[in-house]
């Protein structure tokens, strides 16, 4: 059965994900669209002309949209990075906000119109926010559509704790959990090294690991002006989850009935989506921490609401 995924907004991201997907024969079809025409016409041309170097073979088709009606799996990367120096000068993750909530409900009248009946994959910032909104204006169950979330900023967790202590990132497990921005939080009663509790490492700095999760984003597009492969990786492990069935674990922006609000908690992803939520055992303090984020998303999202209705 063939794999067909779409990618809406050919910009850094989505660029990095379509190269992963196709280096690694990660899909036999591929759906580029973006406003911007002519980039996505290049770059299918840039995959076509590597074709006779590379070991897998993938259609690609540009700008079509009724070509989503058959599709696994829509992935929307849309936004204005430029809008990220702001945010980086002031700290706000939101800054996105202002172009993105102005341009989905034309792509969801879209994906919906097509007739696609697959996973949406939201990775456009802010994400839970995003995600959210597309679930609103598509209609699709809660469990179709997915934000991508904290599984980038558990991988920058991974790998902090990793280089603090020596191992591959692949050794450490664990969680960053709520919001994927400021109000994010490590779950560190989650967090295990080797298989051992982190907290019995000597002497780690919990609130220096945690904050270089929080600000890697920051970090990596002070060097470059984006960040891309750090993202694109967290993308296509939710993606392939989804085309297996695989029934991982991962923590991605999913609806949180408690909270009525998109945000991320450690959830069982297979073909349909969620599958249902993984229950953790959280500190007080962490239960607390995760309710302050989900607070936080709200108000947020609550106030685009009322935006909306004006």
């Amino acid at each position: 059965m063939a794999r067909k995924i779409a990618i809406i907004g050919l910009g850094h991201v989505g660029a990095a994900i379509a190269h992963a997907l196709i280096t690694t024969g990660g899909a036999d079809e591929l759906v580029f669209i973006d406003t911007n025409s002519a980039k996505a016409e290049a770059e299918a041309l840039d995959f076509q002309d590597a074709a006779a170097n590379l070991k897998y073979d993938v259609q690609i088709v540009v700008n079509d949209w009724q070509a989503l009606n058959d599709a696994d799996v829509v992935i929307s990367t849309l936004g204005k990075i430029s809008l990220q120096k702001e945010g980086q000068a002031t700290g706000d993750r939101f800054v996105e906000l202002q172009f993105t909530k102005q341009q989905i409900r034309g792509v969801a009248d879209k994906i919906l119109a097509s007739g696609f009946h697959g996973v949406l994959v939201v990775v456009t910032n802010p994400v839970d926010v995003i995600t959210a909104l597309y679930q609103k204006f598509t209609g699709f169950s809660a469990n179709r559509v997915i934000g991508t979330g904290t599984l980038l900023d558990t991988a920058r967790m991974q790998r902090a704790v990793g280089v603090a202590l020596g191992v591959n990132p692949r050794s450490v497990t664990g969680y960053n959990l709520g919001e994927h921005g400021n109000s994010q939080f490590t779950a560190w009663s989650t967090v295990r090294v080797h298989g051992e509790l982190i907290e019995s490492a000597p002497k780690v700095d919990t609130d220096a690991l945690e904050n270089e999760a929080r600000v890697g984003g920051y970090t990596v597009y002070a060097g470059k002006e984006f960040t891309s492969y750090g993202i694109a990786s967290a993308t296509i492990r939710l993606v392939e989850a989804i085309l297996t069935d695989s029934h991982e674990v991962l923590p991605v922006s999913t609806y949180q009935q408690q909270s009525d609000v998109y945000l991320s908690y450690p959830v069982v992803i297979g073909r349909a989506g969620v599958l249902n939520k993984a229950p953790l055992d959280l500190t007080d303090s962490e239960e607390q921490k995760l309710a302050e984020s989900a607070a936080y998303i709200k108000e947020r999202l609550d106030a685009v609401y009322t935006e909306l209705a004006d």
